[in-house]
């Protein structure tokens, strides 16, 4: 028998369907109106009057007035609105404050303001809404849901709420599925992350499980520790649990490892979000990328990833995109974020409509030869290795070695094997046939003698989970780099004898 809930999802579904359809057929015009609206909103802010908003008539004046900067460039105004101050970057004062732990910058600040917060959380609600209306399967509304995420405990900074934006959407969760959802106030309240994990597996064994959220790499800790307890697989656990939602990294590398652990293969929704802005979700099973939210108070501009650090990149709006080109994507968004640098890349893999990939992150590609391999790359050449094989990785990334004890540097890939190869040599050369394939630069220098066939060194069982542990960041958003162009991080790894 079907429920209420979800006999009325249907409904509201077609109708978020329709609404979104006006806006992904009329790209251009929407964000013509989304930066018109932008900049007028903005003209009497600080940021606005230093840079002259009032005589911005088109994007070409937009770029000859404001820069590209990332997080460091727009630090000066940011530290003005964490210090209280109004009407800096955007008009009043933003209503939160997501903190993120960067890499370069130390803690950032990144604003949330009354305009921006709703597209926060409608986002993720029409990528279920248009996943119901593609498929039809709605019963999954009357089960239980769980999100793995930070804590939603929020401090007070000036006036200003203060937290992990997973932390701040929690307390944006709709009444009509507040009794649906996981982990409990007190469970998601946990600090230390194994503890944390430890409290969902107690809470959500006896209940009813439809629906499984999180950074891939956690929910596997979350799905190793059910298996560790049950001794059964997660779909014999939670028979009818039937949808993944998944962010943050890309599912591909983690999907076969999940399907073994589940025991079957489950329906999946990828999502794009971020402390700047969601972005993009996925709006069909039968596409390859995610819808680009154009009309969601954010302008978007790109720049090619292989001229982004020339003197004066270009700088292109989405009429001018590319399909299968990698882009920096630059922001610029009404919580007050304006040419900003996110650092990620991504590829368009439709222009009717607009839908991307990430590709990777612009700090994150190896270039030490000049090879400039991405994330998108090696993720496919792992993908491409192990299809058709028994053999399972819990997780790895790639470092360059420079200065080998011998022969031709290389690529170093740190693999932690769930189950491994009998032949590493083998699966080192089939990586590697698969990156030359996709990346002509890494093509040229092993076919020129200047670097040799990557190399595989093998991570202990839980190697990943102890190293960034040891940093302080384990679970919640935090994820590793899937490649890096030193050796820092791979440093520290404990290898496996």
């Amino acid at each position: 028998m079907i429920s209420l809930k979800s006999a009325l999802a249907k409904p509201f579904a077609r109708r978020i369907y329709k609404n979104i359809q006006k806006w992904a057929n009329n790209p251009v015009e929407t964000q013509d109106k989304v930066f018109q609206s932008l900049i007028s909103k903005a003209t009497g802010t600080t940021f606005g009057k230093d840079h002259d908003f009032v005589s911005i008539n088109s994007h070409e004046d937009f770029i000859n007035k404001v820069p590209i900067r990332d997080y460091e460039g727009l630090r000066p105004y940011v530290e003005k609105v964490v210090a209280g101050e109004k009407d800096i970057l955007w008009k009043g004062k933003p209503i939160y404050f997501a903190k993120t732990s960067g890499t370069t910058s130390g803690s950032k600040y990144i604003p949330i303001t009354k305009e921006s917060m709703p597209s926060h959380i409608e986002a993720a609600r029409n990528a279920i809404l248009m996943y119901i209306y593609e498929t039809g399967n709605s019963k999954f509304v009357d089960g239980k849901m769980i999100f793995l995420q930070g804590s939603p405990v929020l401090n007070e900074q000036n006036g200003i709420q203060l937290g992990r934006l997973s932390g701040i959407v929690a307390h944006y969760v709709p009444k009509y599925l507040q009794k649906n959802r996981l982990p409990s106030w007190e469970t998601n309240c946990i600090e230390d992350w194994e503890t944390k994990v430890d409290a969902i597996v107690e809470e959500t064994l006896p209940e009813n499980m439809t629906i499984i959220s999180g950074i891939p790499s956690w929910v596997q800790m979350y799905f190793e520790k059910l298996q560790q307890k049950t001794g059964e697989r997660v779909g014999d656990v939670f028979k009818n649990f039937n949808l993944f939602i998944f962010g943050g990294v890309n599912y591909e590398p983690y999907r076969a490892k999940f399907e073994n652990l589940i025991g079957r293969k489950v329906d999946s929704i990828e999502l794009y979000p971020a402390s700047e802005g969601f972005f993009a979700f996925q709006d069909t099973q039968k596409e390859k990328g995610m819808l680009l939210q154009l009309n969601s108070g954010i302008f978007y501009e790109f720049v090619k990833a292989d001229e982004f650090f020339d003197d004066n990149p270009k700088r292109i709006t989405i009429k001018d995109v590319e399909i299968g080109v990698n882009y920096v994507m630059i922001i610029s968004t009404n919580a007050g974020l304006w040419a900003y640098n996110i650092g990620d890349t991504v590829q368009f893999t439709s222009t009717k409509p607009y839908r991307v990939i990430v590709s990777g992150r612009i700090k994150h590609f190896i270039s030490a030869f000049g090879e400039h391999v991405i994330g998108k790359e090696v993720e496919q050449a792992m993908q491409e290795a192990l299809l058709d094989s028994s053999i399972s990785v819990s997780e790895f990334t790639v470092a360059p070695q420079i200065n080998p004890k011998e022969g031709l540097p290389y690529h170093e890939w740190f693999i932690e094997f769930e189950n491994e190869p009998e032949d590493i040599l083998y699966l080192a050369k089939k990586i590697d046939e698969s990156l030359q394939k996709q990346n002509s630069y890494y093509f040229d220098l092993i076919d020129g003698k200047v670097l040799q066939s990557l190399k595989i060194t093998k991570v202990k069982k839980g190697g990943f989970q102890e190293y960034m542990k040891s940093i302080g960041k384990l679970g919640g958003q935090n994820k590793l780099p899937r490649l890096s162009n030193d050796r820092k991080i791979v440093e520290q790894f404990p290898r496996k004898n």
